[in-house]
């Protein structure tokens, strides 16, 4: 608690950590509200699938754009302009809903559009959060920010089964539009610091070549995003797709996807909460092997394995998610140059989901033609193997403190009378 209460003693981090905490409880009551919306409407899995690789679609196209522009002007500024964007275009769905259901052409161009604000929005969030508390709280900024957002997203599928089930759709996307303009009213407030220098003046295709060259000259940077491009497509797609109807035929119960789900959302609040002070040598190394239990849960589901194995791995996987976000999130801020952070991180997101929507596409009729456990099986796999490889770099293995990281570890040691 003290940490907590240290780091939101920090006034520009407290307005930008209440903005985000509504915003993104907002995007998981949006993610389940247009799954069940889209069921009650069409029924159709297809229709679904368009919509979200619509959204998914220039989010992942205009990153890198994202990126240039949250390195070039007031990051705080491109934030509020993407919020209030999706506010409305999120009003604008709740309007359609309200006067006789939007259409799933409808439904897909104002995802679209969502999407592409979205691309905007992330890489300037990523390098706010160093302009708004000091060096040695980065890492405490990071836990505290990624316990909210693994918070949400145990509440977020629950307030929206709720709302949609219970008082509307129209309702739903209301609510999220609203968090919208919470956070944007509290990002007029943020006043960042100062942080290193600015980016020099050059063409758009210039910037991205010196963000590219940020990410290329440091094998764990681009190891390890390359790493994950391939596990979001074998594991990460896989599971959302298949693993409810996994869980139904080996269980009896696709309602026990939604169990292991909430269940990894605990474990991310336990392992958000432990990231606050936990701070090993290598962060970097022992992240990735923590995360080892997410292949290792979707191949126990495959599996069949007992239902109780099965939501041990859940847990696990939610903790150690956790903990290697907030230390890749700290790795990055401190040792990328502050004016390439945002071109790094939207790199970063670009390279992670960038066969995503491929991913969505190919698990359905794979699955069909070979079943649904053999695919899930044969991903898990094939992720355990890549995530060796993300350990393969020196680099990557022995990413330690840096130097502002150590000072901070030596006052926390004094102030407890351990030296």
């Amino acid at each position: 608690m003290n940490s907590y209460l240290r780091v939101l003693r920090q006034p520009d981090f407290r307005y930008l950590f209440l903005g985000q905490s509504a915003s993104v409880i907002g995007d998981r009551v949006v993610v389940v509200a247009i799954a069940l919306y889209v069921t009650q409407t069409t029924g159709s899995a297809t229709d679904l699938g368009l919509i979200l690789g619509c959204q998914a679609f220039p989010l992942i196209a205009l990153l890198l754009l994202g990126g240039v522009w949250a390195d070039r002007l007031p990051r705080h500024r491109i934030m509020i302009v993407a919020d209030l964007t999706r506010a409305a275009l999120h009003t604008l769905l709740a309007v359609l809903i309200f006067a006789g259901g939007a259409t799933v052409l409808e439904l897909a161009l104002i995802e679209a559009a969502f999407g592409a604000a979205q691309a905007f929005f992330q890489p300037a969030y990523t390098g706010l959060i160093p302009q708004t508390v000091p060096d040695p709280l980065m890492q405490e900024a990071r836990a505290v920010t990624e316990s909210v957002g693994n918070l949400a997203f145990m509440l977020g599928p629950a307030i929206a089964t709720g709302l949609v089930l219970g008082i509307g759709a129209g309702e739903a996307f209301l609510f999220d539009a609203a968090t919208f303009v919470v956070s944007a009213t509290l990002l007029f407030r943020v006043n960042p610091r100062p942080r290193g220098e600015a980016a020099a003046p050059a063409a758009v295709v210039q910037l991205l070549r010196d963000g590219f060259e940020e990410v290329r000259s440091r094998a764990w940077v681009w190891v390890t995003i390359a790493v994950f491009m391939g596990a979001v497509l074998c594991i990460f797609a896989p599971w959302y797709a298949l693993a409810p109807i996994i869980s139904r035929g080996s269980y009896g119960s696709a309602g026990l996807f939604g169990l292991f789900e909430s269940v990894a959302g605990a474990g991310a609040v336990c392992g958000a909460i432990a990231g606050i002070r936990w701070r090993p040598a290598h962060p970097l190394k022992a992240g990735l092997l923590l995360v080892f239990a997410w292949p290792l849960m979707a191949l126990l589901l495959a599996l069949r394995a007992p239902v109780a194995v099965v939501t041990l791995a859940s847990l696990a996987t939610g903790f150690g998610f956790s903990l290697l976000m907030i230390w890749w999130e700290t790795a990055l801020a401190q040792h990328i140059p502050p004016h390439a952070l945002s071109r790094v991180s939207s790199y970063d997101w670009m390279g992670s989901l960038a066969l995503l929507p491929l991913g969505y596409l190919l698990a359905g009729p794979l699955a069909g033609a070979l079943g649904a456990r053999e695919v899930l099986g044969v991903g898990s796999v094939v992720g355990i193997g890549l995530l060796m490889l993300a350990l393969a770099p020196r680099a990557t293995r022995e990413l330690g403190l840096t130097s502002t990281q150590q000072l901070a570890r030596d006052i926390r040691v004094e102030a407890r009378g351990e030296t």
